[in-house]
């Protein structure tokens, strides 16, 4: 990002980082996102943008940055609807797809910059937008599940492989044991940390892994 508040041709500031973590970026993924050689990101992601890029391509010489200005999704749009905080995937066809949340359709710069880029045949070629508003509500977002594994399920304990049965399981020892709320002066009460514990005990000895108590 160059300065706009000095005028010098060339320098660096941290203008871009300000206006980022006022416009509610808590951490750098609501904000960019990378995926193979692909890197997804506004234009206010970076403090040293200039730098950053210019180190990324000299270590890759492949990346692909795909930057969205912020004259076209403006900071805050894009924050508030987790453009950056979606997954970005490679499904089996090759086809780089980014699971974006329904909010991003939602939002008209995120909507026709999404729009402006499919039909330009870039880095992303297809968007699924999902509903997680649950999750949005409370500070989640797609990027919430961007763990990654590589596993061959005959290798794993079959106690960690889920089925309708297990999440029935689940879905009871929550509704017996996990409070809908907590009221803030209960925090330190010993009588929570009971209960607490009283659920996980019973969280794992639903799913038969009371070995790990």
């Amino acid at each position: 990002m160059r300065c706009r508040d000095d005028g010098r041709p060339g320098a660096t500031c941290r203008k871009a980082e300000a206006d980022a973590i006022a416009a509610g970026a808590f951490h750098n993924d609501v904000v960019a996102v990378a995926n193979e050689r692909v890197l997804f990101a506004h234009e206010l992601a970076f403090a040293e943008r200039d730098g950053f890029f210019d180190q990324l391509q000299g270590r890759m010489p492949d990346v692909e940055i795909v930057e969205v200005p912020a004259g076209e999704v403006p900071i805050g749009d894009a924050i508030r609807s987790y453009l950056f905080n979606s997954q970005l995937v490679t499904p089996p066809d090759g086809a780089m797809t980014l699971v974006a949340p329904t909010e991003c359709r939602d939002t008209p710069s995120v909507a026709a910059w999404i729009e402006r880029h499919l039909a330009s045949n870039g880095a992303i070629r297809r968007v699924e937008f999902v509903d997680v508003r649950q999750s949005m509500a409370n500070g989640g977002g797609p990027a919430c599940l961007r763990l990654r594994v590589v596993a061959d399920p005959a290798s794993v304990d079959p106690r960690f492989m889920v089925d309708d049965v297990k999440l029935d399981r689940i879905a009871e020892v929550i509704g017996n044991h996990w409070p809908k709320q907590v009221p803030h002066d209960d925090l330190q009460d010993t009588a929570l940390v009971a209960d607490i514990e009283k659920a996980r005990a019973a969280l794992l000895q639903a799913m038969g892994l009371d070995d790990l108590a």
